[in-house]
C-alpha cells in the first residue's frame, strides 16, 4: 500500500486505540490525561493562539465547503474527465482519508480519550448522600453571595450588571490560582477566541465552545459580556482536559470565586446559582421556595440573562434556518455526541455541577 494510504489509515488505527484503551481503562485515562496530554496540547494551543481568529471555526467552515461544493466538483470531474478519472480519484481518496486521519487523531487525543478518566467527585472529594436540606442551605448561601456580589459590581443605566475588566487576564489569573488545589488546570491558558458566526451559536443556546481539532477556547461574541468569565473558565477547563460538563461548570465555579476580582466571582456566582436555583424547583423542593424572596432586585436583574434584550429582533435577517430547527438539531447531536462517549444523561449532565457543588460544601464528617 502506497505511503499517502498507509501512513493515515496507521493514524486513524491508532487513534481508535487511543480512544478505547481510555475508555476501557481508568488508569490509563488518568496516566494519559496527567502525563501526556499536557504535553501535547500546549504547544497546539500555543501554536493555534497566535491566530487572531478561530482555527477551529475556520475548519468547520472549510468542511462545509468541501462537502457543499468539493464533493459535487469531484462527481462532476469523475464523469465528464474520462482521461484524468484515475487522477481525479487517487487525489479524492487522498484527501478523504488523510482528512478523516486529522480528525481522528485531533479528536482522539484531545478529547474522546479523556472520558474515561476518573470522575472528579471520586478524585477529589468524599462520596456522600446529600438531602434537600443542604440544597437548600446551598442556596441560601449563593443568594447571598450573589446578593453582596451585585451591590459591588458596575451597573449601567438600567441597573444592570456591566463588566469592565479584561476578562482573559484576571481568567487566567483564576485558573492559575485554583490549579493549587487542582493541579491539572496548570500551565498555559491561550486567549479565548469570539466566534464570528455567533448568531448561529446563539441559535443553538450555546455560549461557549471547545474545538480539540484546533485546541481553542471560543465564545459567543454576541452573548451579553457578564457572562464571559464563567464561560471563558468553564472553556479553559475542557483545555485542560476536563471533558465531562459538569466538572468544566464545577471548575469555572470555583475558579471564579477564588478571584480578587469581583466581576469574575459575580459571573460565576449568577450560574451557580441559576442552576441550584433550577435542582430547587425541578425537586420541588417546596420549603426552598421561599427562600427565592431573599435574592435582591439587582441579581433578579442579572440572572438568566444570556443574550441582549431584543437580540433575536435585531438579528432577524441573519436567520437561514429557523431558530427552533436549528436549537432541537443542535440539542439532539449534543446529547448524541455525549451519550456515545460514555454520559449516560447526554446534555442533562451539565445540571451535576450542582452535586458537585453538594460535595464541596458539604462534605462529609469523618472526611
Amino acid at each position: 500500500m502506497k505511503k499517502r494510504y498507509l501512513i493515515p489509515l496507521i493514524l486513524i488505527g491508532v487513534s481508535a486505540i487511543l480512544t478505547a484503551a481510555g475508555r476501557l481503562s481508568k488508569s490509563f485515562a488518568d496516566f494519559y490525561a496527567a502525563h501526556i496530554f499536557p504535553y501535547l496540547s500546549t504547544p497546539y494551543a500555543f501554536i493555534s493562539g497566535l491566530l487572531p481568529f478561530s482555527l477551529g471555526e475556520i475548519l468547520i467552515v472549510a468542511a462545509l465547503l468541501l462537502f457543499v461544493i468539493g464533493i459535487p466538483v469531484m462527481i462532476i470531474l469523475l464523469i465528464f474527465a474520462k482521461k484524468k478519472r484515475k487522477k481525479v480519484a487517487s487525489f479524492s481518496l487522498t484527501a478523504a482519508v488523510w482528512i478523516l486521519a486529522f480528525v481522528a487523531v485531533t479528536q482522539s487525543f484531545n478529547c474522546f480519550s479523556l472520558y474515561g478518566c476518573t470522575r472528579f467527585s471520586e478524585r477529589y472529594f468524599s462520596g456522600s448522600e446529600h438531602d434537600n436540606e443542604q440544597l437548600k442551605q446551598l442556596y441560601s448561601m449563593l443568594i447571598d453571595e450573589a446578593n453582596e456580589l451585585a451591590a459591588e459590581v458596575p451597573r449601567d443605566e438600567n441597573d444592570r450588571f456591566t463588566l469592565t475588566i479584561d476578562a482573559t487576564k484576571e481568567c487566567r489569573k483564576a485558573m492559575k490560582k485554583a490549579s493549587a488545589d487542582y493541579p491539572q488546570l496548570k500551565g498555559y491558558y491561550p486567549r479565548p477566541k469570539p466566534i464570528l458566526f455567533s448568531y448561529f451559536m446563539s441559535q443553538t443556546g450555546t455560549a461557549g465552545m471547545y474545538f480539540p481539532f484546533s485546541m481553542e477556547a471560543n465564545y459567543n461574541a454576541d452573548m451579553v459580556p457578564e457572562c464571559q468569565p464563567e464561560v471563558i473558565c468553564h472553556e479553559y477547563a475542557h483545555l485542560k482536559g476536563f471533558m465531562q460538563e459538569d466538572e468544566a461548570n464545577f471548575i469555572s465555579f470555583v475558579a471564579t470565586q477564588g478571584s480578587d476580582n469581583a466581576e469574575v466571582r459575580y459571573s460565576g456566582c449568577l450560574e451557580a446559582l441559576e442552576y441550584v436555583h433550577n435542582q430547587i424547583y425541578g425537586n420541588n423542593v417546596q420549603s426552598g421556595f421561599e427562600i427565592t424572596e431573599k435574592i435582591s432586585p439587582q441579581v433578579f436583574n442579572d440572572w438568566f440573562r444570556f443574550l441582549p434584550d431584543n437580540y433575536w429582533e435585531e438579528n432577524k435577517e441573519k436567520e437561514v434556518f429557523s431558530t427552533e430547527t436549528v436549537s432541537s438539531v443542535s440539542e439532539s447531536a449534543s446529547d448524541t455526541s455525549m451519550k456515545l462517549n460514555g454520559v449516560e444523561d447526554g446534555i442533562s449532565s451539565y445540571s451535576r455541577m450542582v452535586n458537585l457543588l453538594l460535595d464541596y460544601y458539604f462534605p462529609p464528617e469523618n472526611s
